[in-house]
């Protein structure tokens, strides 16, 4: 039975609304193939708007606007007070819940979310959809069509409602060397004393990158955001790390393991081995991160790979008052027409309450070049990648570093459809931001859209990326995924030192790092390649002198970014 013949149920009342942005459609070439049991349990996320006079959007604009030891960051508890859920909204949702006999399993006013269970044939009706199971390619899932209606006095109130469908949300975006490279590629330049393509170590990199010594990363906590498989009941049937990888892994390098903690949100936990490609994106993202900062506290916050995980995964380490991450690295992400309304908004308002308390998110910026999607799924056009593509994000793209008799040179990682190539260009959804009032950020295919990215960028190719231990096993992992957790791990170093001299953290940093450029020889500017993965699109994003989209302002010059911070 194809998708296009399902039916949404009744639930046009006239006391029921639909709820903005809540409009679904079923993945391309899905196939509707089941039911949904009405009697599976299931557990869902509203997601409230901010208290009634919630100031938060200004307090984080004058926080953005200031020069960084001007700034004074709220507290966690603070930043509940201020832009949490009124108690009358929950109130008004556990009444709706009783209603329609389903169960308040949990209620956080600063992460503005209620937790429903029931079956789902009560949520069916509760919300007016109709659940079924679809299949596209080996993907499977719970899904929908149209939008969910909610009642009319809780228009308004209700911003989202997450976790009726639970496709795959994103993709982890690093690759790994299938074969190597002897030789510059076709278009970049082949520089005098330049050699052939090699991988390197985390810190081999981190010195590349002139990362002063001395700091070690001690007091900081990295949060990174992974998401889990799902089987047909919503249990996270994979990713996660193993400590006997890390372990050994860590003690080639020379180091003691760093202090890794898993923090399972909303169903997701560490679960190692089902996924060896998930593994993959789990295990780079810790090693990178802690060769570079051994002595930080890194904590793994493993949601589920769909719309309510991977918003519950980042609100929960923002509000994690427990560890406080002052850094998290994301490296998941999609092109953002692929992305819901509802996963835009939530995770845009969450890197907004990021900036508030003073965290700094880094965003892999994409491993598709401007396309931002495989070959076979391409428009033909351009595409953003999304979380990176949100202003209150630090999209970090990708280089093809070559190291070279007095140092190394760097081109825009673009290895073509099998290689890989830096994401990098101009959001359509997210109008561009005062940092870049000053930098020549290409038009945008839509009038709402002008955000450019990345911001900044690492060694990503994986014909010069890293050396990893994945399951046992010596492997070399490129992607953008490996230069988030890298500029993580470079800013826990800076944080670090702040700390030292009784300053706060960075926090929202691109406005000051814009601030930066040309100016403190913070940055290694990249000037050659373009990131036209598919060679069609005429080279329409190109490096050059400054910032431009495919490697933003640079890579790290270390001592001279600690210094300027």
């Amino acid at each position: 039975m194809a998708a296009g013949k399902d039916r949404t149920p009744n639930s046009r009342s006239k006391s029921r609304v639909p709820l903005p942005g809540s409009e679904r459609t079923p993945l391309r070439g899905a196939k509707l193939v089941g039911k949904v049991d009405p009697d599976l349990r299931i557990e869902i996320t509203l997601q409230l708007r901010r208290r009634p006079g919630s100031q938060l959007e200004q307090r984080v604009s004058q926080i953005a606007a200031q020069r960084l030891d001007e700034r004074r960051y709220l507290t966690r508890e603070e930043l509940g007070r201020v832009g949490g859920a009124d108690q009358a909204d929950i109130a008004a949702v556990d009444k709706f819940a009783h209603e329609h006999s389903l169960s308040v399993s949990e209620a956080s006013v600063p992460r503005r979310t209620v937790k429903l269970v029931g079956r789902v044939a009560d949520f069916s009706a509760a919300f007016g959809v109709s659940l079924k199971r679809y299949r596209a390619g080996r993907v499977s899932y719970r899904g929908r069509r149209g939008p969910i209606y909610i009642p009319k006095d809780l228009d308004g109130i209700v911003e989202r409602v997450l976790g009726l469908d639970d496709r795959p949300a994103v993709a982890p975006h690093y690759r790994i060397l299938r074969k190597a490279k002897k030789q510059p590629r076709k278009g970049q330049k082949k520089h005098a004393g330049a050699g052939g393509l090699r991988s390197f170590s985390p810190l081999e990199v981190a010195k590349l990158y002139n990362v002063p010594s001395g700091s070690d990363g001690t007091g900081q906590t990295i949060g990174l955001i992974e998401l889990n498989d799902v089987d047909k009941q919503g249990v996270a049937t994979g990713v996660g790390f193993s400590k006997t990888d890390l372990d050994a892994y860590f003690a080639g390098l020379g180091l003691a393991t760093p202090n890794v903690t898993a923090v399972g949100v909303d169903g997701g936990s560490n679960v190692p081995g089902p996924d060896p490609n998930g593994d993959g994106e789990v295990t780079l993202d810790i090693e990178v991160a802690g060769a570079v900062a051994p002595k930080a506290n890194i904590a793994v916050y493993f949601g589920t790979n769909t719309t309510d995980g991977f918003i519950q995964a980042l609100t929960s380490a923002i509000h994690d008052d427990v560890r406080k991450p002052s850094l998290v690295s994301i490296s998941w992400g999609g092109p953002e027409e692929a992305s819901t309304k509802q996963l835009l908004t939530g995770l845009d308002q969450a890197l907004q309450e990021a900036a508030a308390v003073g965290v700094t998110v880094c965003c892999a910026a994409g491993d598709n070049g401007s396309a931002d999607m495989q070959q076979g799924d391409w428009d033909g056009v351009p595409h953003a990648d999304f979380p990176a593509s949100s202003p209150w994000a630090l999209g970090c793209g990708g280089t093809t570093l070559q190291t070279t008799g007095s140092g190394f040179v760097e081109t825009v990682w673009n290895g073509g459809p099998n290689g890989g190539s830096t994401g990098g260009g101009v959001s359509n959804v997210f109008a561009k931001p005062a940092y870049q009032a000053n930098v020549n950020v290409p038009v945008p295919q839509q009038s709402g859209g002008g955000r450019g990215v990345p911001d900044v960028s690492g060694n990503a190719d994986p014909a010069t990326g890293y050396q990893v231990l994945v399951q046992g096993n010596s492997t070399v992992v490129g992607g953008t995924s490996a230069v988030a957790p890298l500029w993580a791990a470079i800013l826990a170093l800076i944080n670090q030192q702040r700390a030292a001299k009784g300053k706060g953290p960075l926090g929202f940093l691109n406005p000051v790092l814009y601030g930066l450029a040309g100016t403190a020889n913070a940055f290694h500017d990249v000037v050659d390649g373009n990131n036209d993965i598919f060679g069609t699109l005429h080279g329409k994003y190109a490096a050059g002198p400054g910032w431009d989209p495919c490697t933003g302002l640079g890579t790290p010059n270390g001592r001279n970014l600690a210094a300027a911070l």
